[in-house]
């Protein structure tokens, strides 16, 4: 039955992203905002709804561990998997504006919260400080959209959203139940999968903290990948690859920062957390600036490491849980093989890159 449950779950959120990816993108061509921003705030913002869900339920009933967890491991979910299969379906390019801005301040609140977790515990001052950056964000970007130059913004929806029917009140109002509804669904979708999920998780005897940091996480992501997914399908790709950089933006300021603000005594963090897995996050995030570096595009070669360490990670953490010391230590040592070969190959990519712009100038 739990199975069921399970299957229900998912195609609920399939069905819920759909929606919201059909109601967002009309909503974008209507009001003349950048399709990179709508994924970074309007969708990204709403498929990580089920995360605010979950943790603020966690922390209330005192499973901390799993409002942490679900944060930590939804970010690198989102970046490996969710990255990973849309750029499987479609290769994705990427918006300048991503690698100017978005992800170094992706990365810098990744190092930001891993600081306010330092001491065991990110409070509610912390937490007030990461909701505050979170409005000014929200503003900052819509603001920035809406004082493009005209051609500018014309000349990318003619690109990416070409015969478009002319907007009517009744068109926007429609667009925006749309947008409600797809959220309603993937919320009502997320509760359902998650549920099932942690069920079996602690029938099968993990940690509060690995439920969180796989199948929550996991679970509560679904609506990123379905709506980043369905995105890349329908060549939204600025939509496609802002929902996940936006959904983390969201995570660390919002469901960090409003969990933890009105949480009881703000969130706590294990020692396993603070030197295994938050470490885990930054890196991760760190790694999309060379990978976005790599041509503005994320090619599927890229696509298969992403979900090749995914794989690696969720290995380590279930051996780690079971208690298998061989089995870890063969993963440690394939991390450490692989690490170095990613980091090279990247290196040679950004080499070759640069000596071939020098040629063009010096040409």
């Amino acid at each position: 039955m739990t199975w069921l449950w399970l299957s229900v779950g998912l195609a609920v959120l399939t069905a819920g992203a759909e929606v919201l990816v059909r109601g967002a993108v009309a909503l974008a061509a209507a009001m003349r905002i950048s399709p990179l921003v709508i994924g970074l705030t309007v969708v990204a913002f709403g498929t990580s709804a089920p995360e605010l869900v979950v943790s603020l339920q966690s922390s209330f009933t005192g499973q901390g561990d799993i409002a942490l967890g679900n944060v930590i491991g939804s970010n690198i979910f989102n970046v490996l998997v969710i990255l990973g299969l849309s750029a499987v379906i479609v290769p994705l390019r990427v918006d300048g504006q991503l690698i100017r801005f978005d992800v170094p301040l992706m990365i810098a609140l990744s190092v930001i919260v891993y600081g306010m977790a330092w001491d065991g515990r990110i409070d509610r001052l912390e937490g007030g400080l990461l909701t505050a950056g979170l409005v000014t964000y929200t503003v900052w970007s819509i603001h920035k959209s809406r004082q493009e130059n005209s051609p500018k913004v014309l000349g990318e929806f003619a690109a990416e959203y070409s015969e478009r029917e002319a907007s009517t009140p009744a068109k926007l109002l429609w667009n925006a139940v749309m947008v409600v509804a797809g959220l309603g669904i993937m919320v009502l979708g997320g509760n359902l999968f998650v549920a099932a999920a942690v069920d079996l998780a602690r029938a099968w005897g993990f940690s509060e903290l690995v439920i969180g940091l796989t199948i929550v996480a996991a679970g509560t992501s679904l609506p990123e990948a379905a709506t980043s997914v369905v995105a890349a399908l329908k060549g939204e790709r600025d939509i496609a690859v802002g929902n996940v950089v936006g959904s983390n933006l969201f995570n660390l300021m919002c469901v960090l920062g409003v969990t933890s603000l009105v949480g009881p005594d703000g969130i706590p963090v294990s020692d396993t957390a603070i030197s295994q897995d938050l470490p885990v996050m930054v890196l991760v995030a760190i790694a999309c600036l060379p990978v976005f570096l790599v041509g503005y595009a994320i090619e599927r070669w890229e696509a298969c490491f992403l979900l090749a360490f995914y794989v690696l990670y969720v290995a380590f953490l279930l051996a780690q849980a079971q208690g298998h010391d061989a089995t870890l230590r063969l993963l440690t040592m394939i991390a450490w093989v692989l690490g170095p070969v990613a980091v090279a190959v990247y290196v040679m990519f950004l080499s070759a890159m640069w000596r071939q712009q020098q040629g063009n100038r010096d040409g």
